[in-house]
């Protein structure tokens, strides 16, 4: 159905924040509002030029002849996307307003066809999204509250050597943290990376990683070396669901951007590559314009986190009622007179154990629930995703 007749502003309004939130594809968002995607740019390139005044109802009326744009205008629009050859129309035009206030500049749909003029502009086919998961995914309402991670499609540099790009970002300000060229993705390497990080920048509150090595395993709680770490310095590991990139959609664009500018070709060898990946940081952060900031680059959003990386890592308190098992080097653990098998990753940690009822265990690291024993099916049951046990505050 089109634009509901009896309020179509405040309906364009809210398309237009769920648009620039990111969380959805333009394609979930359209068949949302009942509109075309034809509808949906034209009041998107609106709000882009005039806020949200430009969301109100014109007349069809013209208000002036067609103008032709000049052409030191249009050489200036070309110059610059050479310089930024990853920048599209809208960036280009905030980019070029800095440069010179007292121009008039072309709108970002004319930006467009002088690019697509240029041969500047390449047709990407889109492909259909599925829609967002109804998984408790944590808000990306506040700068630290979640890091994005997560290792881009390996590919070879020039002379042979496998490359695994490991970035780690703010999901809220999109400032990229890292971004590392790795030789192998092995949780030693990750963790070395990791507490330069968070000696730079402290500790967020949440990191979200898809489900592969090293964040992910099979064991309960889908706990790996890594993410116990993590826990024990106060941060919730959070996972997308399998097969569902676009509950992490704003890094995955991240890495779409970070393939094209940096490695389409690679670079001969591995240090070289890497100071592509340090330019491409700098540029991203500070120079690069973000629609959903206001086209302001991340850098002026992020502040590094209060919560400083700790020098000892805490030991874990379980209250009185708990029943408190060490986890042996086999990774189970004795309980009701029998042996259950947990996750190497527990080797050597104290883990909490609570009543559920008579045949049933709750069992936590720390204050994170990770399953729980059943005594009657004589099994672990793995939980469906981390989560603090009730009564823990985040």
């Amino acid at each position: 159905m089109p634009w509901k007749e009896t309020n179509a502003m405040n309906e364009r309004v809210k398309f237009i924040g769920d648009y620039l939130k990111q969380e959805y594809s333009l394609t979930d968002l359209c068949r949302a509002y009942g509109i075309s995607r034809t509808t949906a740019y034209k009041w998107v390139n609106r709000y882009q030029e005039q806020g949200v005044k430009g969301l109100e109802k014109r007349s069809r009326a013209p208000h002036h002849p067609a103008q032709t744009v000049a052409t030191e205008v249009k050489q200036a629009v070309v110059t610059l996307r050479q310089r930024y050859p990853y920048f599209g129309p809208k960036k280009l035009r905030v980019k070029l307003v800095e440069s010179e206030p007292a121009q008039h500049w072309p709108a970002p749909s004319t930006i467009g066809e002088i690019l697509q003029e240029a041969g500047l502009v390449v047709s990407r086919r889109r492909k259909p999204h599925p829609c967002p998961s109804e998984r408790p995914l944590t808000a990306l309402d506040a700068v630290n509250r979640v890091w994005s991670m997560d290792f881009q499609g390996d590919f070879p540099t020039g002379d042979g050597t496998r490359c695994f790009p490991l970035t780690v970002a703010d999901a809220c300000s999109r400032y990229l943290l890292g971004c590392q060229g790795l030789r192998e993705t092995r949780g030693a390497g990750v963790r070395a990376l990791l507490e330069r990080w968070f000696r730079e920048y402290g500790l967020p509150e949440v990191i979200r990683t898809d489900n592969g090595p090293p964040f992910a395993s099979i064991g309960l709680g889908g706990l790996t070396p890594l993410s116990v770490w993590w826990i024990k310095l106060g941060i919730l590991p959070e996972r997308i669901e399998p097969g569902k990139p676009q509950q992490n959609g704003r890094h995955e664009r991240l890495h779409r951007t970070l393939k094209a500018v940096t490695a389409n070709p690679p670079a001969a060898t591995l240090r070289e590559q890497q100071k592509r990946f340090d330019r491409f940081r700098e540029e991203y952060n500070w120079e690069r314009p973000h629609e959903a900031l206001g086209q302001v680059p991340p850098g002026r959003w992020y502040h590094p986190s209060d919560r400083v990386y700790p020098g000892k890592l805490r030991e874990w308190e379980y209250p009185a009622p708990m029943g408190v098992r060490r986890v042996k080097h086999h990774g189970d653990l004795s309980w009701s007179g029998r042996y259950w098998y947990l996750s190497e990753a527990l080797v050597g940690e104290w883990v909490g154990l609570e009543e559920i009822d008579n045949h049933r265990w709750q069992v936590c690291l720390g204050e994170i629930v990770l399953g729980e024993l059943d005594g009657e099916r004589e099994r672990v049951i793995r939980a469906p995703y981390l989560k603090k046990r009730e009564g823990e505050s985040r």
